[in-house]
């Protein structure tokens, strides 16, 4: 339970620095990073896997880099769910995706390992 919190706050503070660092990502506070956060966590669990499963040979070809591309693409679309939190284009929400993903392995590896 505190591990998920914990991993709900990271994503969430990540959320938060991606919008600040990348220009076309707008959090429009705390409420909806959290909220934006909780949605990444949802389709990260049920719609990615399905869409890794699908482009797996374009993954593999690309050495794992379009895993990439997939976070973009989950982080654009929690965009679009979420009220307040808005992601102007596919660009963006790559780059922000990557900011969320470095921000989320610098946490874990600095606290559990």
């Amino acid at each position: 339970m505190t591990r998920t919190l914990f991993r709900l706050a990271v994503v969430a503070l990540g959320v938060t620095l991606a919008s600040f660092l990348i220009p076309g990502i707008e959090v429009a506070g705390a409420w909806p990073a959290v909220k934006a956060a909780v949605a990444l966590g949802f389709l990260n669990i049920f719609i990615k896997p399905v869409i890794l499963l699908l482009t797996l040979p374009i993954t593999l070809i690309t050495l794992g880099l379009f895993a990439l591309v997939i976070n973009g693409l989950m982080l654009w679309l929690a965009g679009g769910i979420i009220t307040g939190f808005d992601v102007a284009g596919f660009l963006p929400a790559t780059a922000g995706g990557i900011v969320i993903s470095v921000i989320n392995l610098v946490f874990e590896h600095a606290l559990w390992d």
